[in-house]
C-alpha cells in the first residue's frame, strides 16, 4: 500500500491482495489530513484479488474519509475484486458491474451490510462468535 498526500488530494495506490491485513494500513491513511486535502482516490489497478475482510475494510475508509468531508474516488477494479462484491451483493453471474455501483451510497450500504454477515457467518463456522 503506497499513500501519498499530492496537493488537495490523498491516492491510496493498492497491489496484492486486499483482504484482513489491509485494515491498518487503510485507517492509518486519514490519520493525518489536514483541512487543504478535499479527495481521497483508491487506486485498486494492482489488486489482483479481495476477500469479504477487505472489502469491509474499504467500506469503513470511505465512510471514515466521506465523514472527514473528502470525496472519494475509488479506480482500477479488477476481475476477482468485481466478483467478490457482487457475490457478497447478490448479483449472479459475471462482471456484474460492481465497480461503477460502488460510487452509489446506497450500494455501499447494501454491501456492507451483506458483507458483515457473511463475515459473522465465517466466524461462527470458524467455532468463534459473531463480532458485537
Amino acid at each position: 500500500m503506497d499513500i501519498q498526500h499530492c496537493g488537495s488530494s490523498i491516492l491510496i495506490s493498492a497491489t496484492g491482495e486486499l483482504d484482513e491485513g489491509a485494515g491498518e494500513v487503510l485507517q492509518r491513511a486519514l490519520n493525518h489530513v489536514t483541512r487543504d486535502e478535499r479527495d481521497l482516490l483508491v487506486d485498486l489497478h494492482a489488486v489482483a484479488a479481495m476477500d469479504v475482510d477487505g472489502l469491509l475494510h474499504l467500506l469503513i475508509l470511505h465512510r471514515r474519509a466521506e465523514r472527514m468531508r473528502l470525496r472519494v474516488l475509488v479506480t482500477g477494479w479488477q476481475p476477482q475484486p468485481q466478483q467478490c462484491m457482487a457475490t457478497v451483493a447478490g448479483i449472479p453471474g459475471p462482471r456484474a458491474g460492481t465497480g461503477e455501483r460502488y460510487a452509489l451510497a446506497g450500494f455501499r450500504r447494501l454491501l456492507e451490510e451483506k458483507a458483515q454477515r457473511a463475515r459473522d457467518r465465517a466466524d461462527f463456522a470458524d467455532g468463534w462468535l459473531p463480532r458485537v
